[in-house]
């Protein structure tokens, strides 16, 4: 869907992946980014990677948000960046909330992981970092 003055909408993908059932961030987050004028998937819990990226295909997403409590984060994020190599999608902006200890936070910048955001972080943080990271890559229709 595009906006009166004719800009694409950023799309996002927001997934809850692993077996934590804990989704009212996920959700909150969703609601905040569609209050920001961005179009907002929420795939659900317990989505494996490939449900993930076969959702971030399949919406032509231009981010895919992971909210992650589990821990499992160091499982879940090389095999997401891995997937979306392998589709010919690694120009989607990948971030990730939930906890995350300070020590994993280099690895997952270095795997692809662009936006990380611990618990506490500012909505507008979120929307600013997407809205900077992305806006520049919006097709003018």
């Amino acid at each position: 869907m595009n906006t009166a003055s004719g800009v694409k909408k950023i799309r996002v993908v927001i997934a809850k992946p692993g077996l934590d059932g804990h989704d009212r961030g996920a959700k909150v987050i969703a609601r905040a980014l569609r209050d920001a004028g961005m179009e907002v998937i929420y795939t659900g819990l317990r989505q494996t990677p490939e449900m993930i990226v076969a959702a971030t295909l399949q919406e032509d997403a231009d981010v895919i948000g992971l909210s992650i409590l589990s821990g499992a984060h160091m499982h879940i994020c090389p095999k997401v960046m891995e997937l979306l190599k392998a589709k010919g999608l690694d120009h989607v902006l990948v971030v990730i909330g939930g906890i995350i200890p300070d020590v994993d936070i280099p690895k997952l910048h270095a795997m692809g992981v662009r936006g990380i955001f611990l618990p506490g972080t500012p909505m507008q943080d979120i929307v600013d970092f997407i809205n900077g990271h992305v806006s520049s890559r919006a097709e003018v229709v």
